[in-house]
C-alpha cells in the first residue's frame, strides 16, 4: 500500500520538494486528469470529434517537457504550467467548450496573456545573461528580443492552429486571416507591454534591482538541474 501510494505521490507531485512547486505540478496534472474524463466520456458517447481534441490537448500538454528532455533544456515550473493552462483553455475550453463562441474576448484575452507571459519570458532569459555579464547588451537590445521572441512563438501557435484546420478539420482560426491577423496583433501588444516594462526597469535599475532575486532563484534551480545530469 505504501509503494502504490508512492507511485500515486509521483504522478501527481512528480520529484518536486517544495510547496509552490508540488501545488504546481499538481495543479497541471489535475487539467491533465480532466482531458483524461473527456475522452473517456467522448468514446463512450461516440462523440469522435470531442475525443480526438481532448486526446490532442492531452498530448500537447506535455510537449514543453519532451522538448525540455530532448533538447536538454530546463524550464522553470512556471512556465510549464503556463504552456499547460495556455493549452487547456485554448483547445479544450476554446474548441469542446465553446468559449470562442460564448465569450467573444476569449480568444483576444488568450493572446494578450501568452504575448505578455512569452515576452516576459524572453526578457528574462536574455536579461539573466545580461545580469551575471554573459554578454555585453544595451536595455533596448533586451528589450527587442524579448518582443521578438513573444511574437515569434505566437506565430508558432498561428501555424499549429492552420496545420490543425488543414489537416484535421477543426475551426481554430474561425475567420480565417482575419483571426489570425488579430491574433498576431494582440500577441505583438502583449510582447510590446513587456518589453517596454523591461526596458524601463533596465534604464532605472540595471543589474541591481529587486527583480534580480527572480531571476536568480529560476536560472540556479535550471543550473542545480545541468549539475544533477552532469
Amino acid at each position: 500500500m505504501p509503494h502504490i501510494l508512492g507511485i500515486f505521490s509521483y504522478i501527481l507531485f512528480g520529484n518536486s520538494t517544495s510547496v509552490w512547486e508540488r501545488g504546481q505540478r499538481f495543479f497541471s496534472n489535475l487539467l491533465r486528469f480532466s482531458l483524461i474524463a473527456a475522452a473517456g466520456t467522448a468514446a463512450l458517447e461516440a462523440q469522435w470529434m470531442i475525443l480526438f481534441v481532448s486526446a490532442l490537448a492531452f498530448a500537447v500538454t506535455f510537449l514543453p517537457a519532451i522538448l525540455a528532455r530532448n533538447l536538454d533544456l530546463h524550464l522553470p515550473m512556471e512556465f510549464e504550467l503556463f504552456l499547460t493552462v495556455f493549452i487547456y483553455a485554448a483547445i479544450f475550453l476554446g474548441e469542446i467548450k465553446s468559449f470562442y463562441a460564448k465569450f467573444w474576448w476569449w480568444d483576444l484575452g488568450l493572446h494578450a496573456l501568452s504575448g505578455i507571459a512569452l515576452g516576459f519570458t524572453g526578457f528574462v532569459i536574455l536579461y539573466t545573461l545580461y545580469q551575471r555579464s554573459r554578454i555585453s547588451a544595451t536595455a533596448f537590445s533586451i528589450a527587442l528580443f524579448s518582443f521578438s521572441f513573444g511574437l515569434a512563438l505566437g506565430t508558432v501557435w498561428e501555424i499549429f492552429e492552420f496545420a490543425m484546420d488543414s489537416l484535421f478539420g477543426l475551426n481554430m482560426q474561425k475567420t480565417g486571416l482575419r483571426d489570425t491577423m488579430w491574433d498576431l496583433i494582440v500577441d505583438g501588444l502583449g510582447s510590446f507591454l513587456t518589453a517596454s516594462i523591461g526596458f524601463v526597469y533596465i534604464k532605472r535599475y540595471g543589474k541591481k534591482g529587486s527583480f534580480d532575486k527572480f531571476v536568480v532563484r529560476m536560472f540556479e534551480k535550471a543550473a542545480d538541474a545541468y549539475k544533477k545530469t552532469a
